[in-house]
């Protein structure tokens, strides 16, 4: 079955580079049928599973030494249905080639996070997600899912079938089953107006559910060591479509966004001391700009500068306090951090393992330049969010484990049990997952 990689090809590391593997072996299935077969190999083999993405998880959620299960030959869209208003996928499909093919087709999801690199089944595994005052994460905007379970059979699951499955494997961590196709809820293609904009934080925390309230999708940046944040406001727009002209988009996302961002980082990295200094520059640096154009061009855009990120959900209502705390721990510690920290939020779902499961939420993101200790900060920020019952991205930097989960997430049993029926030998099972889910 597959492809024995041999040499440095064997080994495999994620994109944030705080991971390495060497698998026993990797298997590139151009088939469901192939990749049921691969499954019952390895457990014939007595050998674990797991799928990788595109590798942009900063946990070693997708990590084995097991098979590797490499879903390139799986993607491209299966169907559209334009009565349903659906998209069905296969699951090793880049978001940003489903956004390209869909607007193509006239159509878009209804929202998104910031990178489309990811593989569709990699995003909603983990609980990718953007910002919204309604819409939710991709993994909300799932119809229908079809993963090869455990012992090679192939399970469709929706709301009407196996709805106990649907509601825990559209963010299901690779525990249930190897995804092999989604099914998303689509729209007709519409525009969003951007509007960025530098605000002092002060003012944005103190109008912060204004904020929220009035936009149908906020989120800020706030640059550590200052007062200053960049805003973003995303909402519909009736047009016309007034891009980003190419010049000032280049200057802006690829220049200064991406290059000089780089080299700044570089001389922080080098020299933390200059850190306060380069983030008032940088901060100040940015000007407002408005711009319309259809989703995936307002939503994402490119990431060049490799980080390391931990990000945490907390109650939507203990953002400020929580957002405060963190400034003030920056602030009277002689921690450097040359990264600005994100600010999204999401309306409650009801998915077991989301990290906006049956609350409204709130996101903070801290970042560190790869290559630059990160610890110390990290262990700080984890101990302020901790406290609010923060609940970490699944694909992102966290040291929280099974006790932890069983206490901020209500459906947590619910889980575990439905992990018991579908994989009771643990075919899918890694160290990430035996500390986060438990034995």
């Amino acid at each position: 079955m597959g492809s024995t990689a041999s040499g440095k090809s064997g080994t495999w590391r994620n994109w944030g580079g705080n991971v390495t593997v060497r698998p026993a072996r990797e298997v590139t299935p151009a088939s469901v049928d192939e990749l049921a077969a691969a499954v019952r190999q390895a457990a014939e083999d007595g050998l674990k599973v797991k799928a990788v993405g595109s590798g942009h998880s900063f946990t070693a959620i997708a990590a084995t030494d097991g098979v590797s299960i490499r879903p390139q030959l799986l993607t491209g869209i299966r169907r559209i249905d334009r009565k349903a208003m659906t998209v069905t996928v296969e699951a090793g499909t880049p978001l940003k080639r489903l956004n390209v093919a869909l607007a193509r087709e006239g159509l878009s999801l209804t929202n998104m996070g910031d990178i489309m690199e990811q593989t569709v089944s990699g995003a909603t595994s983990t609980g990718t997600h953007g910002t919204g005052r309604e819409s939710a994460s991709l993994a909300a905007q799932i119809k229908e899912l079809e993963l090869v379970t455990a012992d090679g059979s192939v399970l469709t699951c929706s709301e009407k079938d196996n709805p106990d499955v649907f509601a825990a494997a559209r963010v299901g961590l690779g525990a249930l089953g190897i995804v092999t196709a989604i099914t998303f809820a689509v729209e007709p293609l519409f525009l969003l107006t951007a509007r960025e904009e530098p605000m002092p934080l002060d003012r944005v925390l103190a109008e912060f559910d204004q904020l929220r309230a009035e936009n149908e999708h906020f989120e800020f940046y706030w640059f550590p060591h200052t007062g200053n944040t960049n805003t973003k406001r995303n909402n519909r727009s009736a047009g016309p479509p007034q891009p980003v002209g190419q010049l000032a988009g280049w200057f802006e996302d690829e220049f200064l966004s991406n290059g000089v961002f780089h080299a700044a980082q570089l001389v922080g990295r080098a020299a933390p001391a200059v850190v306060p200094a380069i983030a008032r520059v940088s901060s100040r640096a940015l000007s407002s700009r408005t711009y319309t154009d259809i989703p995936y061009k307002v939503f994402t855009s490119p990431r060049r500068v490799r980080f390391v990120e931990m990000e945490y959900a907390v109650p939507r209502e203990a953002l400020v306090d929580t957002l405060q705390e963190l400034r003030a721990m920056v602030d009277r510690s002689d921690l450097r951090v040359n990264f600005p920290v994100e600010v999204r939020t999401a309306p409650a779902d009801d998915i077991a393992l989301s990290t906006a499961s049956a609350r409204d939420s709130a996101y903070i993101a801290v970042h560190m330049f790869r290559g630059t200790p990160y610890q110390a900060y990290f262990t700080a920020a984890e101990r302020i969010f901790t406290a609010h019952e923060g609940r970490p991205h699944w694909g992102k930097v966290h040291t929280r484990d099974a006790d932890y989960f069983a206490q901020v997430y209500p459906r947590f049993g619910e889980f575990t049990a439905l992990r018991d029926r579908l994989d009771p030998e643990r075919l899918f099972q890694n160290d990430y997952l035996r500390r986060v889910l438990g034995q």
